[in-house]
């Protein structure tokens, strides 16, 4: 595989590890899409370093608990306005 696909998993994966961040702001920081970040960190990662990609599984897991409490802030905030 193409190393630049390669390091820019690695970087993904680090990137969201050290800010907690979720898929669509790793996905905005790096400028791909959501679709190419949820790959990079979940098909990718595991194959390159595995640690790293245990770590960042575990923060996409506590993002994907707490989304539907984030989304119904957005909306909160939407109509507050």
């Amino acid at each position: 595989m193409n190393d630049a696909i390669w390091k820019r998993a690695i970087d993904v994966g680090e990137y969201i590890y050290e800010n907690r961040a979720t898929v669509r702001d790793a996905a905005r920081a790096f400028g791909v899409s959501k679709s190419t970040v949820h790959k990079d960190v979940t098909d990718r990662l595991p194959v390159i370093r595995p640690a790293l990609a245990k770590l960042v599984r575990q923060i996409l897991d506590v993002n994907k608990a707490e989304r539907h409490i984030r989304g119904g802030e957005a909306t909160r905030r939407k109509y507050r306005k």
